[in-house]
């Protein structure tokens, strides 16, 4: 059964990703630089529902790097975030180094100021 969680997990995030940066990563008209499918396979454990915050690995920090990040955040749709955790996601790229500016806005979630 969990195995079949995971996997649907993976599944719906890949056709999510699908659907947002099909083609050549185009996103609402707009070109959105970046291998999302690397993305996703480097990342997701370390973004989705549930589970605690875990420090993303070397791989998936590499990976984030090779993403427009504000571009991609400017066109998720407000209510994207079921299986993945938007706020872990803006943990990750902190930790990556690769932080969202306080305020932005990235599906429904807002980088929360700094404290």
């Amino acid at each position: 059964m969990a195995v079949f969680k995971i996997s649907f997990m993976t599944l719906a995030l890949f056709i999510m990703a699908g659907i947002l940066f099909s083609g050549n990563n185009v996103v609402s008209g707009q070109t959105c630089k970046g291998d999302f499918k690397n993305l996703v396979a480097q990342c997701m454990p370390y973004v989705q529902n549930p589970g605690p915050k875990t420090p993303p690995s070397r791989g998936c920090c590499n990976a984030v790097r090779t993403v427009d990040v504000p571009c991609s955040c400017r066109h998720l749709p407000p209510g994207i975030g079921g299986n993945v955790s938007l706020e872990k996601v803006a943990y990750v790229l902190r930790v990556c180094g690769t932080p969202l500016k306080p305020g932005t806005k990235c599906g429904g979630y807002t980088v929360p100021p700094k404290v």
